[in-house]
């Protein structure tokens, strides 16, 4: 049993849904599903995360890894260190969900008396760029003043560029295999029900992916240019400098496999994860996992070098994670049984250390990460 929405939750949700069917009317009566998926998330005031309601954490829809241990962000703060020193350069998140990594990974720097002279934020959503001011200034003060927020990518930038579950979120294109080829996969109206539509690919690079991947007939999944996109914006922005991005994903052989013929798109709802992305529209997450060998060719196409591709666990333990939790003393209980719980799903090959990946991008001959010092996996891609 699904949580029902309150009233006033329901009526966004209905509000959401026709925006979603004017635009199919305005378009003729079809849209492709990165369209339906850019407006369900992003419209300005209605989309998931342009809107107000709470998305992360224990009442959210779903818990990320900074949410649960400030030892995530620590470590990370550990891993680009040198980076900041090496560049003389600042920290860019991108996404900033609640604003806890950027807390969590300031503080450590200042500890670490490695602190960028600014720590930036790229957040589209209004709601979201409020939540991380609060955040950041009940929790940090005396740091407030570092952190900026930005509305665009900077035309030129040295340091860190810094992405936690942001390729995930970004629209994906539905491909269905045929025997008479590949179709784009997109959303109708049948009365004021959603429904699915198979159509040609008139996008080019779209057609382009889909021939090359040539999947068996009956085969479904999702291509995601808007990732290509992006990785080639930060490869143009970043003068010096490292891109590190933590998501959830496989290589192009994993995600494509035989046996994954219907996707990984998916709806969350209050920590609930589900198949039909036409659910309560506006009250849920819609995501898709990423295809890493894609991103690793859109950073090649950019002119940045592969500075590693390896587990989240491998990343944090090769980070220092587990010094950092040793930092407490097992013998304090109730401090120490929940960090080391939250560090067991952090690393742990049934959670999220294995189904999460590291990638990261340098340019101009930073050195070499000790995150990627072992379990490399640059060959998979």
């Amino acid at each position: 049993m699904l949580p029902v929405p309150t009233p006033d939750a329901l009526a966004h949700s209905q509000r959401v849904a026709a925006h979603l069917r004017a635009l199919i009317d305005a378009a003729g009566g079809w849209i492709s599903f990165a369209q339906f998926m850019e407006a369900a998330l992003y419209a300005p005031g209605l989309g998931y995360y342009a809107a107000g309601a709470m998305k992360f954490g224990a009442a959210g829809d779903f818990v990320t890894a900074p949410e649960m241990t400030p030892l995530f962000g620590r470590t990370l703060a550990h891993a680009i260190a040198p980076v900041l020193a090496a560049t003389d350069g600042e920290v860019l998140e991108l996404g900033a969900g609640s604003g806890r990594l950027a807390v969590d990974a300031l503080g450590e720097l200042e500890r670490l008396d490695a602190l960028p002279a600014r720590y930036c934020i790229l957040e589209v959503s209004a709601d979201l760029r409020a939540r991380q001011q609060d955040t950041l200034a009940r929790e940090l003060p005396q740091l407030a003043g570092r952190v900026h927020w930005l509305d665009a990518l900077p035309a030129h930038f040295s340091g860190v560029i810094l992405g936690n579950e942001v390729l995930d979120a970004l629209p994906v294109a539905l491909v269905h295999w045929t025997e008479d080829g590949p179709l784009s996969r997109g959303v109708v109206l049948e009365g004021d029900a959603f429904a699915w539509q198979d159509r040609p690919i008139g996008d080019p690079l779209l057609r382009a992916r889909a021939d090359t991947l040539n999947l068996a007939p009956g085969y479904l999944s999702e291509i995601n240019l808007a990732a290509d996109a992006l990785t080639a914006s930060l490869a143009q922005c970043l003068d010096r400098g490292l891109i590190l991005m933590i998501d959830y994903g496989f290589s192009a052989n994993e995600y494509y496999h035989p046996q994954r013929h219907m996707g990984t798109l998916r709806a969350h709802y209050r920590h609930h994860a589900l198949d039909d992305p036409f659910y309560l529209p506006g009250l849920c997450d819609l995501t898709a996992h990423v295809d890493f060998s894609a991103v690793a060719r859109a950073g090649a196409a950019a002119g940045l070098a592969l500075a590693g591709y390896t587990s989240q666990a491998s990343f944090l333990l090769n980070s220092g994670l587990t010094e950092l939790l040793m930092q407490t003393p097992p013998t304090d209980a109730a401090a120490y049984l929940p960090q080391a719980n939250a560090v067991q799903r952090l690393v742990s090959p049934a959670e999220m250390g294995e189904l999460f990946k590291v990638i990261g991008f340098a340019k101009g001959g930073i050195a070499p990460l000790a995150g990627f010092a072992r379990g490399d996996r640059r060959h998979s891609l």
